[in-house]
């Protein structure tokens, strides 16, 4: 039987002059990325207390460098570059899986199914105003008759009449 010739992309796009586009990799995992993440906090936090600590005793000394000082800030400033990049990475990441979460507060705090308060800030919750049952305290529908929690009758709110004039 004989072999067909078969020539590979990169083989053929070498071939033709084209450059061969290098293989694209995959994004590391975002274990990786909060790993890295966390190390440049932590090195972000020293450098800041050691500049901190060369300026004070530059002006112990009185002898400013402006230059070593420049030095370390642009240090910091990498730094923070990188830590904003991986901020961006990481947010675009977990972008998909937090939209199909359940509904959340004005507060991004997660609401829970049949709570009519925010358990985070106290925001009422939905269209309906909620109103807390004098007996003990559970939150209920301002039209409901009896709680639903004790069975205590709920006594209904009079609104203050106009003074006639």
């Amino acid at each position: 039987m004989a072999r067909l010739p078969f020539r590979s992309r990169r083989r053929a796009a070498a071939a033709d002059g084209a450059p061969a586009a290098p293989p694209r990799r995959p994004p590391p995992p975002a274990s990786q990325l909060r790993r890295e993440r966390r190390a440049l906090l932590r090195l972000r936090e020293e450098r800041l207390r050691d500049l901190g600590g060369l300026v004070l005793e530059m002006h112990r000394q009185e002898a400013f460098r402006e230059e070593l000082v420049y030095e370390r800030c642009a240090d910091l400033a990498s730094l923070e570059e990188r830590l904003s990049e991986l901020d961006a990475i990481l947010s675009a990441s977990w972008a998909p899986r937090r939209a199909s979460r359940g509904a959340r507060c004005e507060c991004g705090a997660p609401i829970v199914s049949g709570s009519h308060f925010c358990a985070n800030c106290g925001r009422s919750i939905g269209k309906a105003p909620a109103v807390a049952c004098a007996s003990c305290g559970t939150a209920m529908p301002a039209e409901a008759r009896f709680c639903a929690a004790c069975g205590h009758p709920v006594e209904p709110t009079q609104a203050p009449e106009p003074a006639a004039s």
